[in-house]
C-alpha cells in the first residue's frame, strides 16, 4: 500500500454454512465465520483491534464486536451496498497501513433466505422512498428493473445479445459445479437460461441472483504478524472505490459501471494492469453486472463484453480469464451484499485451496495475482481490490 509505512495481508478467510440455514440467526453465521477466520489465520481473538461490518440492526459494528466478545478501537460500517467489503478492506488497510490499527475483521452474515420462508420479511426488495429515491418510487422501479434497463442499453447501444448474457450464467453454473459447498450445481445451456420465466426484460430467472443464507469472513493484518500465522499471506497491492450516482437520471451512461474508476484507482495504486490478473471475483446479482464490469475494469474495450464472454472465457477449468471461481451470486451463494465472498474466493484461490475449481497462472503454476471487485444498490458504488501472493 502506498498510504503509511505497512504492508498489510489477508491471514484469515472463511465462510460459514450457507445456503439453506434455518436454525441460525444472522448474528450466529456472523460469529460462526469469524471464528472459522479467526481459526484459519491461527490468530486469537485478543489481537484483533479492529471490527468491520454492516447490514444488522443500527449499530452494526458496535453489535457484532459485543457479540463475538470484541472491544475494538478502529471500527467501520460503511454501507454502499455489494460493493461495502471492498471499500471496507480498503479502509482497513489504510488503517493498518497508518498504524491506526493492528489486525481487522471483516464479518458478515444474513439469512435472507431464511426469514422469506419463515415471514419474517417478504420477498420484495426495497431501499424505501426518501431522499432522492422519492421521486423514482412513484414510477415503479423495482432494484432488478433499474439493472435489467442498463442491460437493455448496452444491447441496443453495442449489439450485445442475450445469447451472450446466458453465458455468463452459464459459466457460472459451471464454476459452481466444481465447488462443494455452491448451492446449485446441476449445469445449464443458454437454452435453459432463455426459456425461463421472465423477472425484468431482458432477464429470465437464471440471469439473476439466487438467494441464500450465509456469512464471511476475512482477517487483515500488519505485516510483523504475518509470520506467526496458519496459513499464506495474501496481500493487498492496491484499492479503489467510487461512488457514482444515487437517482437513474444522475447517471451518465447506463453502460459504464462505477468500476471503472474504482478499478483504475486500484490498479493503478497497485502498479499492475489488467491483463496481469490470473482471474476476478466479480459481483453478480445479474448477467450484465459481470459483463459490464469486465468491461470497465479493462479486460476488454467498452461494448466487447458480449463477445468477451463467449467460449468458455470465464471457466475456472481452464477458462482464459476464469471469473467468480466458485460460482457467484448466480449458482453459488448471494445472502445479498456478497461483496466479502468475493475477497474470500480471492484468497482460496491465491492460496491454492481451490480444489476442483483452481485456477492455474498461464504458466501452469499457482495464480499470483487477483482482482475482487464489488457493486453496490444498482450500480450506485464499486470498491476494487487487487491482491497477490509472495
Amino acid at each position: 500500500m502506498t498510504v503509511g509505512s505497512r504492508r498489510v495481508a489477508v491471514v484469515g478467510a472463511a465462510l460459514s454454512d450457507c445456503g439453506r440455514v434455518d436454525d441460525a440467526t444472522p448474528y450466529a453465521l456472523h460469529a460462526q465465520a469469524a471464528r472459522r477466520a479467526l481459526a484459519d489465520a491461527g490468530i486469537g481473538r485478543e489481537l484483533v483491534d479492529g471490527v468491520a461490518s454492516t447490514g444488522t440492526g443500527t449499530l452494526a459494528p458496535a453489535e457484532i464486536a459485543e457479540y463475538l466478545g470484541l472491544r475494538p478501537t478502529w471500527v467501520d460500517s460503511t454501507s454502499v451496498g455489494g460493493a461495502t467489503w471492498e471499500v471496507m478492506a480498503a479502509h482497513a488497510a489504510d488503517a493498518i497501513a497508518a498504524g491506526h490499527a493492528n489486525v481487522v475483521l471483516l464479518a458478515y452474515g444474513s439469512t435472507a433466505r431464511a426469514d422469506v420462508r419463515a415471514g419474517r420479511r417478504t420477498g420484495t426488495f426495497a431501499f424505501g422512498g426518501r431522499g432522492p429515491l422519492q421521486f423514482e418510487v412513484p414510477y415503479g422501479h423495482t432494484l432488478i428493473a433499474k439493472y435489467a434497463m442498463a442491460a437493455r442499453r448496452h444491447m441496443i447501444q453495442y449489439g450485445t445479445t442475450i445469447e451472450q448474457l446466458a453465458e455468463v450464467a452459464v459459466q457460472a453454473r459451471a464454476n459452481a459445479a466444481l465447488n462443494p459447498e455452491a448451492m446449485f450445481r446441476d449445469p445449464v445451456t443458454v437454452d435453459d437460461v432463455l426459456a425461463g420465466p421472465m423477472i425484468a426484460d431482458p432477464f429470465t430467472k437464471l440471469h439473476c441472483c439466487l438467494r441464500s443464507d450465509g456469512g464471511a469472513a476475512i482477517l487483515l493484518a500488519a505485516e510483523e504478524y504475518v509470520q506467526g500465522c496458519r496459513s499464506a499471506p495474501v496481500w493487498i497491492l492496491g484499492t479503489g472505490e467510487h461512488v457514482s450516482h444515487a437517482s437513474l437520471t444522475e447517471w451518465e451512461d447506463f453502460t459504464v459501471s462505477p468500476a471503472a474508476v474504482s478499478g483504475r484507482l486500484a490498479f493503478e495504486r497497485a502498479g499492475l494492469r489488467p491483463q496481469e490478473m490470473d482471474f476476478a471475483e466479480i459481483y453478480d446479482a445479474f448477467t450484465y453486472m459481470t459483463l459490464v464490469t469486465l468491461e470497465d475494469l479493462g479486460f476488454c474495450e467498452k461494448g466487447e463484453g458480449g463477445a468477451f464472454v463467449e467460449k468458455g472465457r470465464l471457466r475456472a477449468d481452464g477458462g482464459e480469464l476464469p471469473v467468480n471461481t466458485d460460482g457467484g451470486g448466480l449458482s453459488a451463494q448471494h445472502p445479498g451484499m456478497r461483496g466479502l465472498f468475493l475477497l474470500v474466493e480471492a484468497v482460496r484461490q491465491l492460496r491454492g485451496e481451490g480444489g476442483a475449481r483452481q485456477v492455474r497462472a498461464r504458466d501452469g503454476g499457482l495464480p499470483r495475482l487477483g482482482v475482487a471487485s464489488g457493486t453496490g444498490g444498482w450500480f450506485c458504488s464499486s470498491g476494487t481490490v487487487v491482491l497477490g501472493r509472495e
